[in-house]
């Protein structure tokens, strides 16, 4: 029970400063973010109960982190919050079609996991530099976020993010601009009629969806097989849909299988049995939903502190994500120059019709990997 509080934890404190800042990027207000923060502790609670009851598995869920990051980037073109509800619900459409179609799930695993990585990468590196420009803008505030996130990867890495989360909390309580009210603290939940735009479905919800597949998916069934495990896959992925679209309207971007926090549940630190540790994942429901009580609270923090300083928290709890997807995307020789264009493409923020940098980086780099495996083809041995 405790390793799973500590899941739902690291989880959500190293995270939501991504999540509420990349809903207020794609047009959402204070409020609807904050409903988007809760819906999405709500909707993870939900799926993983059903997952771990019905499977006995620590089956751990979680909202996609590099995918609130592509939201947070601007890449999708003009923000307009009712159209990128509609593209959550394109996202919780495909991942279904995924879990219901293996032709689909085959197509997927052919995109080259060098270019997958290469458009997160873009995406993540504009908001991990924000960490170092808020030193150049307010260094009074941002070094010692960052000090304490070095103290705490150098000797508690787990917890190096919370860590840099309380040390940006005791620094805006200190620069709070406006004392919240009763009113202000009170978690709620805020409908949203979607639309749908087709440049927010091509540059937004696809880029979205290929993201929470690489980042999300791929290594979460990759960690729960080093712990034994072996994922569900169609029920797994029928699951998140279902929840993600219930969480749409009301402002959740994406439930995904957990990556990197799954561990925390499927380790033996949560149980020495493998049987029993499917405790670890239901209590990790029951803290997120406690932890999703603190939304509006979050969202007030975020909207009253100094500019960029809760956003810093969020670069770095991107930092090592970055570092993976780099070192993915430039591991495969023949498709380094590829992957360096979609890259740098992505990272750009281009936009053409309307459409945003991660569709165009992607598209780029897959062009021109097939282009340069052709003309080697061709050459002689």
């Amino acid at each position: 029970m405790l390793a799973g509080i500590v899941t739902a934890l690291v989880g959500f404190s190293s995270s939501f400063a991504v999540v509420l800042s990349g809903l207020a990027a794609q047009g959402a207000s204070t409020s609807q973010a904050a409903s988007g923060l809760l819906v999405l502790s709500l909707a993870m609670a939900l799926g993983i109960v059903v997952l771990a009851l019905r499977y006995r598995m620590p089956l751990t869920l979680a909202w996609s982190t590099p995918g609130a990051a592509l939201l947070a980037s601007g890449h999708g073109g003009t923000p307009r919050w009712s159209a990128a509800v509609g593209a959550f619900l394109v996202v919780a459409a495909l991942t279904a079609l995924t879990g219901f179609w293996p032709w689909l799930s085959r197509q997927l695993a052919a995109i080259p996991i060098a270019i997958a990585n290469a458009m997160l990468a873009g995406v993540l590196l504009p908001i991990c530099v924000t960490a170092f420009a808020t030193v150049g803008r307010t260094p009074g505030y941002a070094l010692p976020i960052l000090l304490t996130w070095l103290v705490g990867y150098a000797f508690m890495r787990r917890w190096a993010v919370p860590l840099a989360l309380v040390a940006a909390l005791v620094v805006v309580a200190l620069t709070l601009d406006e004392a919240p009210t009763t009113g202000a603290l009170v978690p709620h939940l805020s409908w949203t009629t979607p639309t749908f735009d087709w440049r927010l479905v091509v540059g937004l919800a696809v880029p979205l969806f290929l993201v929470n597949i690489a980042s999300q998916y791929a290594p979460g069934v990759a960690v729960m097989s080093t712990y034994g495990y072996r994922v569900p896959w169609r029920p797994t992925m029928v699951v998140t849909a279902g929840v993600s679209a219930l969480a749409a309207p009301f402002g959740g971007h994406a439930v995904n299988l957990a990556a990197i926090s799954s561990a925390l549940a499927a380790s033996p630190e949560a149980h020495p049995d493998p049987r029993r540790r499917w405790i670890a994942a239901v209590s990790a429901a029951g803290g997120y939903v406690v932890l999703g009580l603190a939304s509006a609270a979050a969202a007030f923090v975020l909207t009253h502190s100094p500019t960029g300083l809760v956003i810093t928290v969020a670069a770095l709890a991107l930092l090592a994500p970055l570092g993976n997807a780099l070192h993915q995307c430039l591991a495969v020789p023949e498709d380094r120059e590829a992957a360096v264009i979609t890259f740098v493409a992505t990272a750009s923020g281009l936009s053409l019709f309307g459409v945003g940098a991660a569709f165009w980086g992607l598209a780029s780099g897959l062009v021109v990997r097939t282009l340069l495996r052709a003309v080697r083809a061709r050459r002689p041995a």
